[in-house]
């Protein structure tokens, strides 16, 4: 395998739509995902109204790349060994002392080994590794801190009502009934939430489609959400940029193998047909899916045994794991985390920012200090890299984290925006991720600064 990877090389395109090719007002997206969950909890559940306050010193907890316990309530931050790097009880932070207590003296975390291996779900812990979800990581907390304060004991009852809560908001059914909080208020003032592409991106998608490549959208999102943000972020003539369309992906499983997987089915005015197709044998837009009959149509479409995509997407567990596991595709994670560590962010991203929605217009949470989730945390440090004393030793040394290592195990690179690379050649040659080079080669267009400062301290 090269050590460069460069898109010219590639037959295929794919890319995510949540936080790939689109991305959102991520204070204000985060703001309405937790008021949508809490809102539920409340009028449904009968939970406690003050779930509802915040201030904007209380985002500082929402933090990509936790698990939660469901047995304890813990919430736990991971090496890439499974040591457990941090850990809170609800909100509250767990001592050294405690992590122990919980852990044992070599702070292993029990599941790690289910969750590294396959990311399955599981009824004992939840992986938070999307911004879809992540405003749960703090309701968890909340609901934890809430329950101790009923003079209950915690167990995994909670949860149930927190995934309650996810399907009430995003079930595929909720878009077209105006139900929960989240759609009818996307639908309401879609640019308070969505960043519009800039043109630099579009004339690359365009680029790539007038140079015989294969474009494809592949989003768990419905169909009905998919075209409002498409429409938002790329124009009415969306479609003309893309030769297949996939809604409803639900991925990870759109990438299992036999005997699991689901057929397509095609769609009428955004519902789903009953019937399933046996293969796929034209472009189009389509819903569910797999990876095997879209592999069949992509071979027809460039006419090669085996042709070469690459894949952009946001989630560790639902782009990357699967799609270089079971399709080996080459894989290019969007990191918005390398912004928060001094990642410049894109002359085009902040030029069509500038142009989007004023400030005012977009909360005051903006000016009062609210972090925003893909900054460094106080409570929990960086995405990438984080401190660690072994047992029995004085000094503390600096570990990767095991989200930073499944980056550079799943990813064949790792950018902050797709705006960071639209302006470059499709030839252009980027280094890849690998076992043989530092881990600070594979990002572009630089590493992190906690990835940079602990390669120079190892070094």
């Amino acid at each position: 395998m090269s050590e460069y990877f460069s898109l010219s090389d590639c037959d295929v395109i794919g890319f995510d739509l949540d936080h790939t090719l689109c991305r959102y007002h991520l204070k204000e997206t985060s703001r309405l995902i937790y008021e949508s969950f809490a809102r539920y909890l409340v009028e449904y559940k009968d939970y406690d109204k003050d779930l509802l306050n915040l201030t904007p010193a209380t985002w500082d907890f929402c933090f990509k790349g936790l698990v939660v316990d469901l047995e304890d309530g813990n919430l736990v931050k991971l090496a890439e060994d499974g040591t457990v790097l941090r850990a809170t009880h609800g909100t509250k932070d767990l001592s050294p002392e405690e992590i122990v207590k919980h852990y044992g003296p070599k702070r292993e975390w029990r599941h790690f080994h289910s969750l590294s291996t396959s990311f399955t779900r599981s009824a004992k812990y939840y992986f938070y590794d999307n911004y879809f979800d992540l405003p749960g990581v703090l309701l968890c907390g909340k609901v934890v801190d809430m329950i101790h304060k009923r003079g209950n004991e915690v167990n995994s009852d909670f949860w149930k009502d927190m995934v309650a809560a996810i399907d009430h908001n995003y079930n595929t059914s909720a878009f077209k009934e105006d139900a929960g909080t989240y759609f009818p208020s996307v639908k309401r003032d879609p640019g308070r939430y969505l960043q519009p592409c800039s043109d630099s991106v579009k004339s690359w998608l365009r680029s790539m489609k007038s140079a015989g490549k294969v474009l494809l959208l592949i989003t768990s999102s419905h169909s009905d959400y998919c075209k409002l943000v498409c429409e938002h972020i790329l124009g009415k003539d969306f479609e003309e940029l893309f030769d297949i369309i996939i809604t409803n992906a639900l991925k990870p499983g759109f990438f299992s193998l036999v005997p699991h997987q689901r057929p397509f089915r095609t769609l009428v005015n955004d519902v789903e047909e009953s019937e399933g197709l046996p293969s796929l044998d034209k472009p189009g837009w389509y819903s569910q899916g797999n990876w095997p009959h879209l592999h069949n149509l992509l071979k027809t479409m460039t006419g090669k045994p085996e042709p070469k995509v690459a894949y952009f997407g946001d989630s560790i567990r639902s782009d990357m794991f699967p799609a270089r596991t079971f399709a080996d595709w080459e894989t290019v994670m969007v990191v918005e985390e390398m912004e928060g560590e001094s990642v410049p962010r894109s002359e085009a991203a902040m030029a069509n920012e500038a142009q989007a929605e004023p400030l005012e217009k977009r909360g005051k949470f903006e000016e009062q200090g609210m972090k925003s989730p893909s900054a460094v945390s106080n409570q929990w440090g960086s995405y990438f890299v984080d401190m660690h004393r072994s047992d029995g030793e004085d000094d503390e040394a600096q570990k990767l984290t095991w989200c930073c290592h499944c980056i550079h195990k799943y990813s064949t690179m790792a950018i902050p925006s797709v705006e960071h690379i639209a302006d470059l050649p499709l030839d252009y040659k980027f280094p890849r991720f690998s076992p043989d080079k530092p881990y600070t080669t594979g990002y572009y267009p630089r590493p992190p600064d906690s990835v940079l400062k602990r390669c120079k301290n190892v070094s």
